[in-house]
């Protein structure tokens, strides 16, 4: 039997002594399993060092590649390795991480999400796996992952609807049509999530995108004055505790980043944001725009990380829908134990989201260290989840529902506890099978039937991620 090529992937900005141990342990798992595996056991941290790695072994001397995704990565490194090996069989293993109220020290599974979509829009059929070392029936998953792999079909339907809600599907249409969204820099490397195609922007909703280079916003940032800052201060000092305890110079850089936005918000018309908010806000300006980018949001002016255009879209789509704060998240945990799902960024939920039992606090950044972000829990409630999605390079509108529960803080940021339509083995299933992006937008309230309508109007195909029972 060939060995299978073993590698393991992670970006030194998370818990490196925590993903090394992970990394161990998934080792330890696969030797118990009496895998051979060839290849360095060390992590990967950079497109560099996964070509030395690849660089003496041939296609025909492997049966399969089975990549450790330890960390959060971007794809380059995936894709790269995986057209590397035509033909062989390639599986993707990610751990989750205990919900400790502390930092996401791994965020594994948003790094499956993004390596799936982009090797679904190459047309790279894969294997993908979720669950801890010492999981029940480990051995025969990974075995099941490292054997003969064909691209899934897509799970798309033709959207449904009703007269009863085409008339609200149409307003829908005219709030939407004409958007704006203001492009700040360009998406990271590796983020094949967040490309978009200016002509489907066009059809979806004659939308457009204003370029915006980071020097731009920088610029503006630095000239707001004194007094702009003092009043940008003064209302985070009444909205968020322990404003005090966090570096002042850090913190009134990133209240200028605020009152740039909301000066090219005036000034351009738009109606969004996608954001290039690493890491240049951090490495040039010095500071975080994560808690910028939820006060924006909370005023109506929804703003996207990692310059993802299509979550500012679907974003904008959600607020529009519901009349008020929608928020674009990371999908950083699946548990079938408790029967939930942790929807988590760094700091940049809208305020209005806030259970109203748990105090908002200012908070900096978990990796790069810096303010000024937003800490609370959710609310609970009725949620509607959503995103416009290129998986596989179509276009489609993912749904779903659920509810944010009461439930401890999971990662340090804003982050929810949800509980979905049709259980969380489904959505689970549904995200990495459909190699959906790894950005999804959440509002309050069950607005599918609203948003099915105008998927009808647009033409657009449905994909389920929870049951659909109420949409109709």
């Amino acid at each position: 039997m060939k060995p299978v090529l073993t590698l393991a992937l992670a970006r030194p900005t998370f818990d490196v002594p925590f993903a090394q141990d992970y990394a161990a342990r998934a080792f330890a798992t696969l030797d118990s399993a009496e895998f051979t595996s060839v290849g360095p056991r060390e992590l990967l941290f950079d497109a560099a060092a996964a070509r030395d790695a690849i660089a003496a072994i041939a296609p025909d001397s492997i049966s399969a590649v089975l990549l450790l995704q330890v960390t959060f990565t971007d794809a380059s490194m995936t894709v790269e390795i995986a057209r590397a090996f035509p033909g062989v069989p390639l599986g993707i293993w990610a751990f989750p991480e205990p919900r400790a109220g502390g930092r996401l020290r791994l965020n594994s599974f948003c790094g499956l999400n993004l390596a799936a979509h982009a090797l679904g829009r190459a047309g790279i059929a894969h294997g993908a796996l979720y669950a801890a070392t010492d999981a029940t029936d480990i051995a025969q998953n990974l075995r099941r992952l490292t054997t003969a792999i064909s691209m899934p079909s897509a799970r798309l339907r033709k959207p449904k609807t009703s007269p009863a809600i085409a008339a609200q599907a149409e307003a829908l249409a005219g709030k939407l049509f004409g958007a704006r969204i203001g492009l700040v820099g360009e998406h990271p490397g590796g983020f094949d999530t967040c490309r978009f195609e200016p002509s489907r922007l066009a059809d979806l909703a004659d939308a457009t995108v204003e370029a915006i280079p980071l020097s731009e916003m920088f610029t503006r940032a630095g000239a707001v004055d004194s007094a702009r800052t003092a009043s940008r201060l003064a209302e985070a000092r009444a909205t968020y505790a322990g404003l005090d305890d966090l570096d002042g110079e850090q913190l009134r850089k990133s209240l200028t980043l605020h009152a740039a936005l909301a000066e090219m918000k005036s000034e351009k018309s738009l109606d969004a944001f996608a954001v290039r908010c690493w890491p240049e806000t951090f490495t040039e300006y010095g500071c975080a725009i994560c808690g910028p980018m939820g006060m924006m949001g909370e005023a109506g002016t929804p703003c996207a990380c990692e310059a993802d255009v299509m979550g500012a879209l679907t974003t904008l789509l959600l607020s529009e829908t519901a009349g008020e704060p929608g928020w674009l998240v990371d999908i950083v945990d699946m548990d079938e134990a408790s029967e939930t799902g942790v929807f988590w960024h760094c700091g940049s939920a809208p305020l209005s989201m806030r259970d109203p039992h748990v105090a908002a606090r200012a908070q900096i950044h978990s990796n790069r260290k810096m303010p000024l972000l937003a800490e609370f829990t959710l609310k609970p409630g009725r949620i509607t989840i959503a995103r416009l999605t290129q998986a596989r390079n179509g276009l489609a509108l993912v749904l779903g529902a659920g509810d944010v529960i009461s439930a401890p803080m999971a990662f340090t940021g804003t982050s929810a506890t949800v509980r979905f339509d049709g259980g969380v083995a489904k959505a689970r299933d549904v995200l990495i099978g459909e190699m959906l992006e790894h950005h999804v937008a959440m509002v309050y309230g069950d607005h599918r039937a609203v948003l099915e309508g105008w998927a009808a109007i647009k033409g657009l195909p449905v994909i389920d991620l929870t049951s659909n029972e109420s949409a109709a």
